[in-house]
């Protein structure tokens, strides 16, 4: 509705009298993002213009890792917390991972979460994350699987005692 009270021409006809009326200082022009907070509707997150670096968010939304960079990091920093033993030991041992094991198709076992292999230069720790983090509920029990695996792991390659490994305090 105008100042003279007349329903502009441009005016969608499925609007209603009191819709015209609260909307009658946009004069039928309607841009931007809709009032209010929008909605993530299956959690993914922020989408959209919003999303990027621009003039209305020139820092983007905070980085989101994947799981599978969530779970790398998980192993960094373990590694990290080792530091010391991998620096004592003699052995060189490569801790990688992997996504799932690669099992025969009559394979009847459990889905190992962790592999040990030695090779001529080099000892290798191979953690499978899918196996590993479905079998946990919670971010904790996927840390604690992750730290037993590497820690039995290590100790097999070394011929040393778990607990003795372990840095964290007790």
């Amino acid at each position: 509705m105008d100042a003279d009270g007349e329903v502009p021409e441009h005016t969608p006809a499925h609007v209603t009298g009191a819709a015209r009326l609260r909307m009658a200082h946009l004069r039928g022009v309607v841009s931007g993002a809709r009032p209010g907070r929008m909605r993530d509707r299956r959690g993914r997150g922020a989408r959209g213009p919003m999303a990027l670096p621009g003039p209305l968010s020139p820092d983007s939304v905070p980085s989101h890792l994947t799981p599978r960079q969530d779970f790398d990091a998980l192993v960094e920093a373990i590694v990290d917390a080792m530091s010391k033993h991998f620096e004592a030991e003699p052995d060189r041992v490569d801790i990688v991972t992997e996504e799932a094991p690669l099992l025969p198709d009559n394979w009847s076992h459990a889905v190992p979460t962790s592999a040990s292999v030695r090779g001529p230069d080099a000892a290798r720790v191979i953690l499978y994350r899918l196996p590993l983090t479905k079998r946990c509920s919670s971010r904790q029990e996927i840390e604690d699987a992750t730290w037993k695996a590497v820690l039995d792991r290590l100790a097999e390659i070394w011929q040393v005692s778990a607990d003795d490994l372990d840095p964290r305090p007790h």
